[in-house]
């Protein structure tokens, strides 16, 4: 076993806070500690095997629940920085780890002498007084056994095994696939010509890609959604929007070593035989099994619900574009390439509003304070910043979460800006997470963005949806930092597919309220309030395009589903693009729009198996969000105490100590009605 003397994993971490000595560990101290790491958690496994006494809660759950620290830290550490901030070395490491990694979990899964013990502290719940956070903790780790595959026989069990550790595989190459698309790519702007049409912010950003890129002097636009969609949205030069549009839609599509469409294909294939061997019809049902939705029938039923008014609605935006085109004398079908351009023209000249002038009081630094404002009004949460807390890459920031009473409740990070080191999107995660098995444990979590840099000296400007998905992520992280549970099973965000994205959708209704706009959205030069007419404005504007971004998610989410409906045998079979290309066919996909997440680079559900046939869950979250935020609307006050305390008891702070269902029952007083969705996205 590879044990370097000096490995920090070894050591206890002299930090602030006890964060990672990120500058202290290397790429070759990984593997020993993942090594080191699975042998103390075997040996964790084999003394609850091996206790001679009755089993019991606090002999066989407990001790599980405490199993494997070292592996853990280890594995948090790795993970974030794979994903926030690689290099070819973490990414080997990467490759050589995943199997083994998925190996090590399955054995634990299917130990049976483990399994014994958990179901026979099943079958004396009713003579352990367990209170509800212990029962709750029951439940799920006998689901999760089950599920894992503990009572298969052993020639399934060793099947099952098989398949896990190829998706491991196939997950981790799919995942550095898409990077490598998106970080050899670059469209260099040369001269004023290839600028036309583009804002000034967005200029600053180009050229700050391109001093990153080894181009200083001029401009690149890259394939981080913070360039590329702004730049398909404002660039008049029709020829390099194509070049744009078509590099973004063909990540992992490309006939080369990055194309992932056998991957796709293999993937599907061994998800349905998983989901065969545990009994299930599809991948789809095993999946849907223990979230909210429970059956693909009850998602297809909600996407069908959506889907009929929004593709209505954009076949009316499309011929607004199209008109549009017309009146310029553009003689062209429109195209995926053309949308977001010729919307935003419809945009302006329907609301007057102007991206630059509305980004102008969108600066970065005063929308991550809005978003520490609303938490401390509604949870009573101050966050200090800290400059002495060892980061893994100069731009991430560090701030003390503390609550009314000055005690520390939480460290948060926050990674905002875009590099080729980091996967595209936004997300949410955690360097440890709340507990208190055997004391109190509070959280260290990190909120990664892709945004674009603001140039030299200049401040990094937003637009709308970007504050969105800052509100958005740092409801993720409310939800882990206010986690109030005694087991690390259930803390956190460690809810429902279906549920997670609740308290984080919520969360961002609060930064389109003028209470808060007019505090923090303010000038970048001059330090105005944003004015009254421009936020009337931009509510008027609020659901414009939305049939296009209803279409674009919804056709995603569609395909998402179709794929782990499929039978091992027709899975068998599957050519990805094709699979693609039907499943649109059947739902009339329009075709001026591109789903937001082509199958080549849907990280969601192929990266990894966290939402597949699990898409569907942002729109689930977003009926309880959309009926969720009424509750302080009827309250006649956006902050008010009474309905906050109830959002923080049964959803911030309660992890899943309940099901989700009761828990949003326990916060509203009723389930909500599909319907407020579509009034919530002008669809109604």
């Amino acid at each position: 076993m590879r044990q370097p003397s000096d490995n920090p994993f070894f050591a206890e971490w002299d930090t602030p806070f006890g964060i990672a000595p990120f500058h202290d560990i290397r790429p070759e101290h990984f593997v020993p500690a993942f090594e080191r790491g699975m042998a103390e958690n075997a040996a964790d496994i084999a003394a609850i095997v091996a206790d001679p006494t009755a089993p019991s809660f606090d002999n066989t759950i407990k001790p599980l629940e405490r199993a494997g620290l070292l592996l853990s830290r280890v594995n948090r550490v790795f993970w974030n920085l794979t994903g926030a901030n690689t290099n070819p070395a973490l990414q080997a490491i990467e490759r050589e780890i995943s199997p083994v990694l998925a190996k090590h979990y399955q054995a634990i899964t299917m130990d049976q002498g483990l399994f014994a013990r958990v179901e026979a502290v099943d079958r004396l719940r009713g003579t352990l007084d367990l209170d509800e956070e212990q029962a709750r903790v029951l439940d799920l780790t006998i689901e999760g056994f089950v599920r894992g595959g503990a009572k298969l026989d052993a020639n399934d069990r060793q099947k099952l095994t098989a398949i896990v550790e190829r998706l491991a595989v196939l997950g981790t190459s799919f995942s550095q696939n898409v990077l490598a698309d998106e970080k050899a790519y670059e469209l260099v702007l040369e001269g004023e010509a290839d600028l036309a049409g583009l804002p000034p912010a967005l200029r600053d950003a180009a050229a700050q890609a391109a001093t990153e890129r080894g181009h200083p002097g001029g401009s690149v636009i890259t394939l981080s959604r913070s360039l590329v969609v702004p730049f398909l949205q404002f660039s008049s030069r029709r020829d390099l929007r194509e070049k744009a549009y078509a590099a973004w839609t063909k990540r992992g599509e490309n006939a080369d070593q990055h194309d992932n469409r056998a991957i796709v294909a293999e993937t599907v294939k061994l998800r349905a035989e998983r989901a065969a061997l545990l009994g299930f019809p599809s991948f789809a049902h095993y999946k849907l099994d223990d979230t909210m939705a429970k059956t693909p029938d009850a998602v297809r039923d909600l996407l069908d619900r959506v889907w009929i008014k929004a593709r209505e609605r954009a076949e009316v935006e499309a011929k607004d574009l199209e008109a549009t085109i017309a009146a310029e004398g553009g003689n062209f079908a429109l195209a995926g390439h053309d949308w977001r351009y010729y919307s935003e023209k419809v945009r302006h000249a329907r609301y007057d509003i102007d991206d630059a002038e509305v980004r102008a009081y969108f600066a970065l630094d005063n929308i991550i304070a809005a978003a520490f404002d609303t938490a401390h009004r509604l949870f009573g949460l101050t966050f200090t910043e800290r400059r002495d807390v060892p980061v893994y890459h100069p731009d991430v920031r560090a701030f003390d979460v503390t609550d009314g009473d000055g005690q520390h409740v939480a460290l948060f990070l926050g990674d905002y800006f875009a590099r080729s080191s980091k996967r595209s999107g936004a997300w949410n995660s955690g360097f440890r997470v709340q507990e208190r098995v055997d004391g109190e444990v509070r959280p260290i979590v990190v909120n990664v963005m892709n945004f674009a840099k603001g140039g030299q000296d200049e401040p990094s400007l937003l637009n709308i949806d970007d504050a969105r998905t800052l509100f958005h992520e740092f409801g993720h992280a409310l939800h882990c930092m206010l986690s109030d549970v005694t087991y690390p099973s259930i803390a956190g965000t460690s809810v429902s597919r279906d549920f997670v994205e609740f308290p984080s959708q919520l969360y961002e209704h609060w930064i389109m309220q003028p209470t808060v706009l007019k505090r923090f959205a303010r000038h970048a030069v001059t330090g105005e309030p944003i004015p009254d007419h421009l936020i009337e404005r931009i509510k008027q504007a609020r659901n414009f395009n939305q049939g296009f971004a209803t279409v674009e998610y919804c056709a995603s989410a569609y395909l998402d589903l179709d794929f782990h409906l499929l039978s091992p045998e027709a899975a068998a079979a599957v050519d990805a693009g094709q699979f693609e290309r039907d499943s649109l066919a059947q739902i009339g996909m329009p075709t001026a729009i591109v789903m937001r997440h082509r199958t080549p680079h849907f990280s969601h559900v192929f990266s990894g198996d966290g939402y597949s046939a699990g898409y569907y869950s942002y729109l689930w979250s977003e009926v309880l969000d959309a009926d969720g935020f009424g509750a302080f609307e009827e309250a006649g006050d956006i902050f008010d105490p009474t309905v906050a305390k109830k959002l923080r008891d049964y959803v911030y702070a309660a992890g899943s100590r309940r099901d989700p269902a009761e828990a949003y029952r326990l916060f509203r007083g009723r389930m909500p009605d599909p319907a407020t969705l579509l009034e919530k996205r002008g669809l109604s």
